[in-house]
């Protein structure tokens, strides 16, 4: 049974969207992109939007939307027990050919098994016994740690999508027409395509001590290692965000990707590596791409991960004041901020001004790798309230590694710091910029050179945030939020974990979301995955995937942070020393 109030609902929604797109189902392969989480989260990924114009582009190709339902949208399922049903059409998900996930924060994850529980189909790969619908994911955790959630999926498209998307359509597309079992069509993709991870074709083994002992492919001509897909700098197309929304976060904003990747090498942030070598579209490109989908008064949400970096930046933000458009910037190092800068973000209505110093110590910025000293971020607040009309905002990591008590006193003299510069430079105007500070608990990430860490134990970081809830608020004038320890905990299971971790997301979905009733019941213990150090030689959970980047590096990254030292950020073709550029 349909349920009729939710084929309102997605009418009305639809109504109130600009560039979606609706196809005919006739001879298309059928393909369902959902966001695990509800729609006002989804519509606000670029890549998940990237994803769904790229699919669309293909005439042979109908791709539709679906997302975790909301409250009350949730409630009329359960009541009719109806099958979760895409945007467009107002389709069960279990009509199309492709059902592909988007995965890009590992919390999501439990509402994988709650929408396809929705969807009518089995939650365990193994179960699923018919062709299609063939479950996948892909986005930005399938290249760092699929593992936690592989049992749930057929396959994975592991990696960036532009290089191997039409590889993937042509052998959905030829699947149509001849008779093949799932098991066949599986390995014929994981032969063909280098990026496609199939997690029924690797038997993992594991040592007495808990840790993985082999991890090998079941089958001859099933690669030991899988390939992740990238795009070189001449391939890589504009990505933005097709459909815009009211019901969105960025509902006044068009998304564009000016760059992809980071090359400062920030030894926490997983981004820095997995996207390398970071990757900018040229001026004119951008420029040409702006001016082509201009409408007076567009809001431009510039996206990188390194947007401080990239060339011309005060120049494109002059060009899109010039086209009546305005434009947002995400957060900024602090090195590169500069008076004009800062006219411009308030002449294009921005409020708050947002750079990461990370850490409140000199020495532990150096064990990150951050490359900001206290002069950078002084004088960076201090041109902020020489403009004036901006508010501040400094995202602070506690529990790093070698972090001690001295460090986290450093955060609220910095704070001091920074408030001092404002206050002195603005109260002789009458008007003093805010400062909000976010202050979140450091998750260890895959592929980074922080992998072997263990996360802080939750009472340290619980007694280090009341302490600084205290500190900063004998200051007056400050807000100040915290992220929840106990969900760090969570985050780094799931970043962590290895196979074995699917068991305990079972049980948190049959406990309808009681991660404390799962974790007491399962036979996983998950302190061995979040607070354990990791031997460099042992066997990681993601050690089957092939970035290019040699573990050595991350290795001798690892040691140099824990003497304190700080490393060059990354020259593309330039240099070789992380493997992935070689030279000649």
């Amino acid at each position: 049974m349909v349920p009729r109030h939710v084929v309102s609902l997605y009418r009305e929604r639809l109504a109130k969207e600009r560039g979606w797109v609706k196809k005919d189902w006739g001879g298309r392969l059928r393909v369902a992109l959902v966001y695990p989480h509800v729609y006002r989260v989804g519509m606000s990924s670029l890549g998940f939007q990237w994803v769904y114009h790229l699919f669309n582009l293909k005439d042979h190709v109908v791709a539709e939307r679906a997302f975790l339902p909301d409250g009350h949208e949730m409630s009329l399922y359960r009541q009719t027990r109806s099958p979760l049903l895409s945007l467009e059409s107002q389709r069960p998900l279990n009509e199309f050919h492709l059902i592909a996930f988007s995965l890009s924060f590992e919390n999501d994850y439990p509402n994988i098994l709650t929408i396809l529980e929705l969807a009518g189909l089995p939650m365990i790969s193994s179960e699923r016994k018919s062709l299609f619908p063939l479950v996948a994911a892909g986005g930005v955790l399938t290249f760092m740690n699929p593992e936690p959630v592989s049992p749930f999926f057929d396959f994975f498209i592991v990696g960036e999508v532009e290089p191997q998307l039409d590889s993937l359509i042509e052998e959905l597309y030829d699947c149509l027409e001849v008779e093949t079992s799932k098991e066949e069509f599986l390995e014929v993709l994981a032969r063909k395509i280098p990026s496609i991870y199939v997690p029924q074709f690797y038997e993992v083994s594991y040592s007495d001590l808990g840790t993985i002992e082999k991890f090998l492919p079941l089958r001859q001509g099933i690669a030991t290692r899988v390939k992740v897909a990238k795009c070189r700098s001449d391939e890589l197309a504009i990505a933005y965000s097709p459909v815009r929304s009211p019901d969105s976060e960025f509902s006044d904003m068009q998304l564009v990707e000016v760059g992809r990747g980071c090359g400062r090498g920030c030894r926490f942030c997983a981004a820095g590596f997995v996207y390398r070598p970071p990757r900018f579209h040229g001026e004119t490109e951008v420029k040409r791409f702006i001016k082509e989908n201009a409408d007076p008064g567009l809001r431009w949400g510039l996206v990188s991960s390194a947007l401080s970096d990239y060339p011309g930046l005060e120049e494109m933000e002059d060009f899109i004041l010039a086209q009546g458009c305005s434009f947002s910037v995400s957060s900024l190092r602090a090195d590169s901020i500069n008076i004009d800068l800062l006219e411009k973000i308030k002449q294009a209505g921005q409020k708050t001004v947002t750079f990461a110093p990370e850490a409140g110590s000199e020495r532990l910025r150096r064990v990150i790798n951050k490359k900001l000293n206290r002069e950078h971020i002084l004088q960076a607040a201090s041109y902020v309230a020489q403009v004036g009309d901006l508010n501040l905002r400094l995202y602070f990591l506690i529990g790093l590694p070698t972090e001690t008590f001295k460090d986290i006193e450093a955060i609220l003299d910095l704070v001091k710091g920074i408030k001092h510069n404002l206050v002195k430079i603005g109260a002789p105007r009458g008007k003093v910029s805010r400062i909000r500070l976010s202050i979140n608990c450091f998750v260890p990430k895959p592929f980074t050179p922080f992998q072997w860490f263990a996360l802080e134990q939750v009472v340290t970081l619980k007694e280090r945030q009341k302490w600084l809830k205290k500190m900063i608020g004998k200051e007056g004038g400050i807000q100040v939020s915290f992220d929840v320890p106990k969900w760090a905990y969570i985050q780094s299971l799931l970043s962590m974990g290895d196979r074995r971790v699917s068991r305990i997301l079972v049980l948190v979905h049959r406990y309808g979301g009681d991660w404390k009733k799962a974790l007491k019941r399962a036979d996983v213990n998950p302190d061995f995955f979040v607070h354990r150090s990791r031997d460099l030689e042992e066997f990681l959970p993601w050690d089957f995937l092939d970035h290019g980047i040699r573990k050595q590096y991350l290795i001798q990254e690892y040691r140099r942070a824990l003497e304190g030292g700080s490393s060059p950020s990354c020259r593309p073709d330039k240099c070789t020393v992380c493997g992935l550029c070689p030279l000649g």
